[in-house]
């Protein structure tokens, strides 16, 4: 997928503006040289934008447009290092809603829904951009946050929300209250748009079946306007990225190339009309593949496969490079265990050691079940990992994003 005409006169515009500002950004392109791009290759040999980047601007570095243009700031959720503050404009906020509403519309969302929306509202873009889509989109919003769920479960029977916007693991836990309570005929949603976390594909089916909802994949991140630049369609072939907002690469996470379409690597997002902080080229750390070809549904917006974690998300136990995805594939074979698990590393007498913890689906009878699970991942990542088989429920929820890998070694 080669960036067009337009876009690259689109990233023109913002190359201008960040060497006006003389940004962080503009500063690497004065003394790269680099004041406009004419071709996909000018283009592709730009310098990348880091997180590091983005915290070494702290407080307002990044601010590119005039300072009585801009209407508001929102901050990075991450809870390590310097937070990122990315100032937006009035024409940043509307954009963003456009994009969201046009998410809600792709998902079948119409104004005479009612959207109960859980993810965290403030410094962090969750909950305003559920919201300010669900206002351009015309639908009631139920603007709840998160947490207090006996209160969220009395609004959402009460008013008879339609559509939940969560984090996988929030949805989980309502589920899962809903089933504990008796409560399931007193709910009326259809739908489910779920952002924030990367979750299996077992945990989706818990969901839908649980609740009997359509789930959708929302996508996007702080530092690009929030959620809401991409998602699925009925078709579920993958999510619908907004190409005339950002342009979206994959590159090779080791040498910084392009990728062929349909190949995995790392998501790399250029803002093309963003104007209080542009990012050009910006390595966001995120693992996918576009998916070539159209999709049955005749939308022609690119689309990007479901995210398949992080390049940081990686982690080295006894000398070997193992993903949490790599785990949660296998995990998702055994019938017998629940979508929750916990990973948990420490070092121990001179050595690491990987525990695994799993929930039963209730059926106790699997004695040998720890054994085939710790197998069969030794198959996948070459070593032996000691796997825990807990009673369903044992394993910790989050009203937010739910924390999979504990590694003690550095405690």
């Amino acid at each position: 997928m080669k960036i067009s005409e337009k876009q690259l006169a689109q990233v023109n515009d913002r190359i201008k503006a960040l060497i006006n500002a003389d940004s962080f950004y503009g500063k690497k392109l004065k003394e790269a040289g680099i004041t406009e791009v004419r071709t996909p290759e000018d283009f592709e040999s730009l310098p990348f934008s880091e997180k590091k980047d983005l915290r070494d601007a702290y407080p307002l570095g990044l601010m590119t447009a005039p300072e009585e243009e801009i209407v508001r700031i929102h901050s990075s959720s991450g809870t390590t290092g310097k937070p990122v503050i990315i100032p937006y404009t009035k024409k940043d906020v509307e954009d963003w809603a456009t994009m969201f509403a046009r998410c809600y519309e792709t998902a079948g969302i119409t104004s005479k829904d009612r959207i109960h929306i859980t993810p965290g509202y403030g410094l962090w873009t969750a909950g305003i951009g559920f919201q300010a889509g669900c206002e351009k989109l015309g639908a009631m919003a139920v603007p709840m946050g998160p947490g207090n769920t006996d209160k969220q479960l009395e609004m959402m029977t009460a008013l008879k929300s339609t559509v939940l916007c969560a984090t996988s693991s929030y949805a989980l836990l309502l589920a899962e209250e809903i089933a504990k309570r008796g409560i399931k005929d007193q709910i009326h949603l259809k739908k489910g748009v779920i952002g924030s976390e990367r979750w299996s594909q077992k945990m989706r089916d818990r969901i839908s079946k649980e609740l009997g909802i359509e789930l959708y994949d929302i996508y996007g991140l702080t530092e690009i306007y929030g959620p809401g630049i991409g998602i699925n369609c009925e078709y579920n072939t993958g999510m619908h990225i907004w190409d005339d907002f950002i342009y979206l690469e994959i590159i090779d996470p080791v040498t910084g190339k392009n990728v062929p379409d349909g190949e995995q690597g790392e998501i790399v997002i250029t803002t093309l009309v963003k104007e209080g902080a542009p990012l050009i080229r910006y390595r966001t750390h995120d693992l996918s593949r576009i998916i070539p070809g159209k999709c049955p549904c005749g939308r022609e917006y690119p689309r990007i496969d479901v995210i398949a974690g992080r390049t940081d998300d990686m982690m080295k136990i006894k000398g070997v490079n193992v993903f949490p995805s790599q785990i949660e594939e296998v995990l998702g074979t055994f019938p017998e265990i629940s979508s929750e698990y916990q990973i948990r590393i420490s070092h121990l007498d001179g050595k690491d050691t990987m525990r695994i913890y799993v929930e039963t689906t209730g059926d106790n009878s699997f004695a040998d079940l720890s054994e085939r699970i710790a197998a069969k991942i030794k198959s996948a990542i070459g070593f032996t990992p000691i796997v825990k088989v807990v009673e369903i429920g044992v394993l910790p929820r989050s009203m937010k994003k739910t924390a999979r890998v504990i590694d003690e070694r550095f405690d």
